[in-house]
């Protein structure tokens, strides 16, 4: 592998360091039956790049599943962070100059990332790593869900109105399951995958910490914090100390890398 590159490190748009600790400890982790699913799906399982990675979370599902993953991010301050794991190897770069050798590798991941990576130079790289006939997924998570229809309607609330004007606009394509985008490969059409943790209500709060629409919203309002809003509305529905089972859906694109 050469050194990753670097020039475009700088420039990209980076809606989630200002708490990378927050961000490792309450963003909920990928089902294990989905990295899975791509690992039957690849020829070899020698080499997963993982871009974006993050903190590493999706890089981890992958090292259960393949000899080796590289993992970057463009992001110092989320790799500083990442989860360590002995076939797990952590880099800076961007999306489009991995560092990988051409043909090198067996999988391109990017979760819950795509919408934020130029796609098309993102795409290029990916198609210049894999080895035929190598797969590229990309997914993501949007709305969770609890099975109380009023608590959910709040979850919903707080997306759509409290923070909703606070959405960087490329949101929009997650809200879409990642259907608007191009996607130059040859598709697989993947079973529904679904994200399930138990979660207090403070863990919950969080979670939506975490969020860029929260951030910017903060941002706004001179450090005031709208999940507390969030807290007040579902104090009776969430009372502080219980456990919930929070679901996230998970849609995916996966295709075989075309010639």
């Amino acid at each position: 592998m050469k050194e990753p590159g670097r020039g475009n490190v700088a420039a990209f748009a980076d809606h989630f360091s200002h708490d990378p600790d927050d961000y490792a400890a309450f963003r909920p982790r990928y089902p294990a039956a989905l990295f899975g699913w791509l690992a039957d799906r690849c020829l070899r399982r020698e080499l997963a790049w993982d871009c974006a990675t993050g903190n590493g979370q999706a890089a981890l599902g992958l090292a259960d599943c393949f000899d080796r993953v590289i993992a970057t991010d463009a992001s110092p301050e989320q790799i500083g962070r990442a989860l360590p794991h002995p076939r797990i190897e952590y880099h800076v770069a961007p999306a489009d100059d991995s560092g990988l050798e051409e043909g090198s590798t067996d999988l391109v991941t990017v979760a819950q990332a795509v919408h934020w990576l130029p796609r098309e130079r993102f795409f290029a790289e990916a198609r210049r790593v894999l080895r035929a006939p190598g797969l590229l997924a990309a997914w993501g998570y949007h709305l969770p869900q609890t099975g109380d229809a009023q608590l959910d309607r709040e979850i919903q609330r707080f997306h759509d109105v409290v923070v909703g004007p606070f959405w960087p606009p490329e949101r929009r394509i997650v809200m879409d399951r990642l259907a608007t985008i191009d996607f130059p490969f040859d598709e697989i059409d993947p079973p529904p995958f679904e994200i399930q943790r138990v979660m207090t209500r403070d863990a919950f709060a969080a979670y939506l910490r975490t969020q860029s629409a929260t951030h910017y919203y903060r941002r706004a309002h001179d450090g005031r914090d709208p999940v507390a809003l969030f807290e007040r509305s579902v104090a009776a529905l969430w009372p502080e100390g219980d456990e919930r089972e929070v679901v996230w859906p998970v849609f995916v694109r996966a295709g075989i890398r075309k010639p």
